[in-house]
């Protein structure tokens, strides 16, 4: 369907409108943004825990995860 992105694991899909998709790109490069940046705009360690199921080593990881997610999100756009 055009204007609109289809994430799907096996049999189950979700679609998403557009507009939504390019919120979800724009979310998840700006939490990567924030999880890798040096200084004040930088999550804290328990702020990146939160969102690393609970430990903050995995801050690179996620924020590698998240930033490869959100350009192929925005490729699909």
């Amino acid at each position: 369907m055009p204007g609109s992105v289809t994430i799907s694991h096996h049999q189950q899909a979700v679609m998403i409108s557009h507009d939504d998709a390019e919120r979800l790109a724009w979310v998840l490069s700006e939490a990567a943004r924030l999880l890798e940046a040096p200084g004040a705009d930088r999550l804290t360690d328990e702020q990146a825990g939160a969102l690393c199921r609970g430990d903050a080593r995995h801050r690179e990881e996620l924020a590698h995860w998240a930033r490869a997610l959100a350009h192929d999100v925005q490729r699909k756009v």
